[in-house]
């Protein structure tokens, strides 16, 4: 599984003209699923997301993870993310998973995400979202 995560200080995603996630202070996570993913992945892919440390302790560093904040999560759904962009000028999607699997999987990483984390929200898998953000800093790491 493949997260891209934004620190922000605000994101939401809308669907149709209606807000159907959204966040304060915390993580927007753009998630990529692949063929050869599983539940295990998603497990430590969600392990990671809570415990990287991209927010300021008293002393500026960056220290602290969305769990220590006890900031937001909102999880995204992006199928491109698995894209093949190392030939031509087009990308293709054969490492992506089918959109079952991914389905499924995004699904899970949500559910678990839940279960662990008091403030979560997400987009909607399949569907044509619009996602606005104020990146913090800006702070973007590529999470595989």
């Amino acid at each position: 599984m493949i997260a891209l995560l934004q620190r922000v200080s605000a994101a939401r995603v809308v669907v149709h003209g209606e807000t159907i996630g959204e966040i304060g202070h915390g993580l927007l996570v753009l998630i990529g699923v692949e063929r050869d993913d599983d539940e295990a992945k998603a497990e430590r892919l969600l392990e990671r997301l809570l415990g990287y440390r991209v927010f300021a302790d008293e002393a500026g560093k960056m220290n602290l993870s969305v769990r220590d904040i006890g900031g937001g999560l909102l999880l995204v759904p992006q199928f491109t993310l698995a894209a093949d962009t190392d030939s031509g000028l087009r990308p293709s999607f054969s490492s992506a998973a089918p959109p079952e699997l991914g389905r499924c999987l995004f699904d899970y990483l949500v559910q678990r995400a839940r279960q662990q984390h008091p403030v979560v929200a997400s987009g909607r898998f399949g569907a044509d979202m619009q996602v606005t953000l104020t990146n913090d800093g800006p702070v973007t790491f590529w999470l595989q």
